[in-house]
């Protein structure tokens, strides 16, 4: 076939065009692979079970997308780097790592409770929220509640109290104890109930990150406006799961 001096010439740019660009993305692949094999393996980041504004107006999309995407991922890495060099402990499950903080070396533990704590408290809390929730509880989870504190509403003002009372940053929390029973604690920083054999069934993060944005030092509106976003149905779920354990 001839091929005339235009389509040479135009092959020719084409072909100049191609390795141009085959230069430009040769080091951003292998940029990128290089990152990934930098990763360390172990705990990663879960995926927001709703829309950073899904849960407005309670809480707002800033506030959301910079606890999920910057302060949770924060405790994922610090914890990964962590344990870099303790390949075993990487391979555990972050809540059974906690149940056994005991066990974790000296030189890492406290790393681990801050770090763990914040991964897996943090786990529990978005699926303790959802759109379209909050309001009083039923079946199971609304009868042991009553039995525990009396009423809904003295378990309410209870752990709205325990989330105020809460010095500095830290956490209030429904939990089922070592006797199987329905008790209101608090924890200081991102201490998680698992490492003192409760089990966290609802908890209210009252870390100013949490609430800043939006309602500046007012916690108790934060608070407030809180129980308008719980997920009854997945405290339901975690009552159900930790009586069949």
């Amino acid at each position: 076939m001839m091929i005339n001096r235009r389509q040479m010439l135009s092959r020719s740019v084409a072909g100049v065009a191609a390795l141009a660009v085959a230069a430009e993305i040769a080091p951003s692949i292998a940029f990128a692979a290089d990152a990934l094999a930098d990763m360390p393996p172990g705990f990663t980041l879960p995926k927001l079970p709703y829309a950073f504004d899904a849960l407005m107006p309670h809480i707002d999309a800033q506030t959301m997308e910079i606890h999920h995407d910057k302060h949770h991922a924060t405790y994922v890495a610090n914890l990964n780097k962590a344990l870099a060099e303790l390949p075993e402990l990487l391979k555990k499950d972050p809540i059974e790592l906690l149940k056994q903080i005991d066990t974790v070396p000296a030189g890492v533990k406290q790393t681990v409770i801050n770090n763990g704590g914040g991964h897996v408290n943090h786990t529990l809390f978005w699926k303790m929220m959802a759109p379209n929730s909050g309001g009083a509880p039923s079946g199971d989870v609304a009868a042991a509640i009553d039995s525990a504190f009396g009423s809904f509403d003295k378990f309410q003002t209870g752990l709205s109290d325990a989330a105020m009372k809460r010095f500095g940053s830290g956490w209030a929390w429904l939990v089922l104890n070592k006797e199987g029973k329905l008790e209101i604690i608090s924890t200081a920083n991102q201490d998680s109930p698992f490492m003192t054999g409760h089990r966290p069934m609802l908890g209210i993060d009252v870390w100013e990150h949490a609430y800043y944005l939006k309602y500046q030092n007012k916690r108790a509106d934060y608070v407030k406006a809180w129980w308008n976003v719980v997920n009854w149905k997945y405290v339901a779920d975690l009552h159900a799961g930790y009586m069949k354990a």
